[in-house]
């Protein structure tokens, strides 16, 4: 298992991952961290991740749209093939709308909802965070034009990245692809699934009727994905140079399985994740990152924290085996595994998985840490690692240590991208940033 997941990381590198508008979420997993650091203004950090939201908005703007200078775009999406696809998150700097990350960007939206809510709602966003939520969603719903079919892609990449436009003046093509039951894509419609199954949870208390609509897609997509395997960029070829499924489809169906656990109580979800452990990875994979593509340690994270309550007492035998993965990943971020086994970092103390997009990895990190330290807390638990044992202010404090990386990143990056945007006025000196 050692041999795979070397494999599947080498694999990884050998991609060229997009600096994608997953950085919002970035900006978002940096709130969920902690309130009381008096130096970084997280409050106003979370305001300006929500905004970013806004600016990725594809369709036709609500009157509440914050971010002035957007205005509606994409107004035709999926008219050449007789379909809805107005809507949705541009990816980037692209005008494409790539439906893998774009769903497991609002799945971890919907988790921060779920486990931060109340300190959401402190800073005054939790309207816009379940807003940001909802553009997702609702995209997702038209996508999901019938139980077996999911639009997965609207735009071409390379065509894009020959043109340097607004979304709102973009000449290039709006080609939209599918998955069906003869074009499988058991990643895409298990993440989807996720995402809306998380969603349907964000949304139970506020709006319950449209928790409900979700939950339906949700279910819906997850049979789609389990009854019809396949990875999707077999059946999406055009986009193996962007968001190719690595890691397969195995991690996206526990994890859509667990999503609708947590979402229904439905016993029938969790068996999904008990009996197929082992044979999807679940309890075989020993994983260091976590993100759109490999989304072992987030099930692991979560599969742990069930042991706590009796009802699942009947499956701790296979829930264990979870948590010892989740303690794997959780003990390789904090230094305390076996030497070779950690990850690495950066001379200063930065977590350092990938060349490409170190970022999203960081923020990831952070937060399952802070979920993992907010469980120790409430269990009155520890960690326990090779090298050592920690207690939940531990982890914490060394999530709040990468969630500073990262906001000192922020400030940097608008400092840069303000230089972009006066390049951008000079015809002379356009360039193309992701």
């Amino acid at each position: 298992m050692e041999k795979k997941k070397k494999k599947l990381n080498h694999q990884h590198h050998q991609q060229t991952p997009r600096f994608a508008w997953r950085y919002g979420l970035l900006l978002f997993s940096v709130l969920t961290i902690s309130s009381t650091a008096q130096s970084f203004h997280y409050a106003d950090a979370l305001t300006k991740s929500l905004l970013y939201f806004e600016s990725q908005r594809s369709g036709r703007l609500p009157y509440n749209q914050r971010v002035s200078w957007r205005d509606h775009s994409g107004l035709t999406d999926g008219l050449e093939q007789g379909v809805d696809l107005v809507g949705g998150y541009y990816d980037a700097g692209d005008h494409v709308k790539f439906g893998l990350p774009m769903a497991f960007t609002v799945t971890m939206l919907s988790w921060g909802v779920i486990e931060f809510r109340d300190q959401i709602a402190d800073a005054g966003e939790l309207e816009h965070a379940l807003e940001a939520i909802k553009w997702g969603t609702d995209y997702f719903i038209k996508a999901h034009t019938s139980p077996n079919v999911l639009w997965a892609e609207v735009g071409d990449g390379d065509t894009d990245h020959y043109c340097w436009q607004r979304p709102e003046d973009m000449t290039t093509s709006r080609q939209a692809y599918r998955i069906d039951e003869k074009n499988p894509g058991s990643d895409l419609a298990g993440e989807t699934a996720a995402a809306m199954a998380a969603a349907s949870i964000a949304f139970k208390k506020t709006n319950p009727h449209y928790s409900h609509l979700l939950l339906h897609h949700a279910q819906q997509l997850f049979e789609f994905g389990d009854q019809f395997r396949g990875k999707y960029d077999g059946s999406v070829e055009m986009v193996k140079n962007y968001y190719a499924s690595v890691s397969g489809y195995m991690d996206e169906l526990l994890w859509a399985a667990l999503w609708l656990y947590e979402a229904t109580d439905n016993e029938g979800y969790l068996k999904y994740v008990v009996n197929k452990a082992h044979c999807f990875g679940g309890i075989g994979w020993a994983i260091t990152e976590f993100s759109w593509d490999v989304k072992f340690a987030g099930i692991q994270i979560m599969a742990s924290k069930l042991l706590e309550k009796e009802k699942h007492k009947q499956h701790a035998h296979i829930l264990k085996q979870y948590r010892s993965k989740a303690e794997y990943y959780l003990c390789s971020c904090l230094n305390k595994n076996n030497a070779s086994n950690n990850i690495e970092r950066t001379p200063a103390g930065l977590l350092y998985i990938r060349q490409w997009n170190n970022m999203q990895y960081v923020s990831t990190a952070a937060f399952l840490l802070t979920v993992y330290s907010d469980f120790l807390r409430n269990s009155n638990n520890h960690l326990h690692c090779p090298a050592g044992t920690l207690d939940h202010e531990e982890i914490l404090n060394f999530a709040k240590s990468q969630g500073h990386w990262l906001g000192d990143l922020i400030v940097k990056t608008i400092s840069w991208t303000k230089e972009i945007i006066i390049c951008r006025l000079r015809p002379a000196h356009t360039i193309q940033h992701h």
